[in-house]
């Protein structure tokens, strides 16, 4: 057996082997491919920063909507990622090749599609988001990433596809490639070429452009990988489509809902404050977002793990796997919510460095300190969700982050806001209330449904027993 046969078996016993040591060997890979693809993220709002407050603000408006974008590509990712490792837990080497197949078809459907739709459309979705004062800079920035969204689209499905066969480290190294490039890359387009935010964009694109060739050369060049992604395997289905799409679907709407509520969050704190309210929350955003990545890395893994446990019909992993992804999250989340804390004014400085923008220091840090509660009992809910999409019940899913985020948070930051006049804070307050909340009814239906599923998996189990 060669080394690269080994080392495709092993991925895969390792996905179907103990839960612990398979949500820690993925999951730190994970984490650090989610660190530089925030990183990557990050990068644009740092040196933009130095532009100017509008210019940072215009990231903020255009963050919902890229981030759709980037939840396209993850919804389609999970969707395909969930059913490859059902089936790798089934052990059906076919299906895995055929949803990986179906995945990069849709991906290239949408990326011609979604664009004409998007681009045109801009200039009004801007200012019905109160971004009126920034439009110049939002269109500059937005028109480039948003005409190119395939290459965001097709590295989103192709390190889901890697990952689902537990080539995490493969994963990690295209997103290194990408935020390494796009970090290096934005100072010398944005001030050395002057081209401003526009060179944020172009930077952007230019590195992950490079990510996506890295991914194509391993799939369809060295053909190392352990799913078979020859065009000849392709066989339409009807039945695997709709596998893909009933957990990429709502995984995408849960981004939707994601970005409409940022977008709600920012319209709410233009009407108590200023465009600068939006550049500090949408800043301090981007830090909290830093401290959880730990958690989307784990909950990514327990997407996988779960998935084949639920695939071989396996209650016993599936319930480690949920709860020891759970207790690591909680502890992982109290300790970095103590080090933002503690460290809020310092951390801040990553977005107020320059001279126009010193100013918002104070506010930035007040947010994140604000925001580490938001992160002691995020595990809870998220857990629960990256549950649900590896059994293929993205619907549940989807109704945990609805709940959350566009009933729960929204309806609390405007109560906090503006019936009880806290203003800007009571906008913050509401949706860490809301969060909470929300997180634990999402924690509560997986216990629910996990009890439901240990009977029929019995049942099953049993009936294979009788007929063998």
């Amino acid at each position: 057996m060669t080394t690269e046969v080994k080392k495709k078996h092993s991925n895969i016993e390792l996905i179907r082997g103990d839960p612990k040591k398979a949500i820690n060997k993925l999951s730190v890979p994970m984490m650090a491919s989610m660190l530089l693809i925030m990183a990557y993220n990050i990068a644009d709002s740092v040196w933009v920063a130095g532009l100017g407050a509008e210019a940072l603000a215009a990231i903020g408006f255009i963050t919902p909507l890229f981030l759709i974008v980037i939840g396209l590509g993850n919804g389609i990712g999970s969707g395909a990622n969930s059913l490859m490792a059902r089936a790798i837990g089934a052990k059906n080497k076919a299906l895995v090749n055929n949803a990986a197949l179906h995945a990069i078809v849709i991906t290239l459907i949408i990326s011609i599609v979604a664009p004409l739709i998007l681009v045109p459309l801009l200039p009004q979705i801007i200012t019905l988001m109160g971004g009126g004062e920034t439009l110049e800079y939002a269109l500059a920035y937005g028109n480039i990433t948003f005409g190119l969204m395939i290459v965001f689209l097709f590295s989103s499905v192709a390190s889901a596809i890697l990952r689902a066969e537990g080539d995490v480290n493969r994963a990690t190294i295209a997103m290194a490639i990408t935020a390494i490039l796009n970090i290096v890359l934005d100072p010398i387009f944005i001030y050395y070429l002057g081209m401003g935010i526009a060179g944020a964009g172009w930077a952007t694109i230019i590195s992950a452009t490079i990510s996506c060739v890295v991914m194509i050369y391993w799939m369809w060049v060295k053909k190392d990988t352990y799913v078979d992604l020859h065009f000849s395997q392709f066989k339409p289905s009807k039945a695997v489509l709709f596998d893909i799409l009933k957990v990429s679907i709502p995984s995408t709407a849960e981004q939707f809902i994601m970005s409409l509520l940022a977008m709600v969050i920012n319209a709410m704190l233009v009407m108590v404050a200023t465009t600068d309210a939006v550049a500090v929350y949408t800043a301090g955003m981007r830090l909290i977002q830093i401290a959880m990545i730990p958690l989307m890395g784990l909950g990514t893994a327990l997407l996988t793990v779960g998935g084949a446990a639920y695939g071989a019909r396996n209650y016993k992993k599936l319930n480690i796997s949920l709860n020891y992804t759970v207790k690591t999250g909680f502890i992982i989340s109290i300790v970095m919510a103590i080090i933002f804390a503690i460290f809020a004014p310092q951390i801040a400085l990553l977005f107020s460095y320059s001279a126009s923008t010193a100013y918002l220091t104070p506010q930035i840090a007040t947010l994140i300190r604000l925001f580490t509660l938001f992160l002691i009992f995020m595990p809870f809910g998220m857990s629960a969700a990256c549950l649900f999409q590896g059994a293929g019940r993205g619907v549940n899913s989807l109704v945990i982050t609805l709940l959350r985020s566009l009933i729960c948070e929204s309806i609390f930051a405007y109560l906090f806001g503006f019936v009880f006049g806290m203003g800007e804070v009571g906008i913050y307050c509401g949706v860490i209330v809301g969060g909470f909340c929300g997180s634990m009814f999402g924690y509560a239906w997986s216990r629910i449904f996990l009890n439901k599923t240990k009977k029929l998996f019995e049942h099953h189990n049993s009936e294979k027993t009788v007929e063998s």
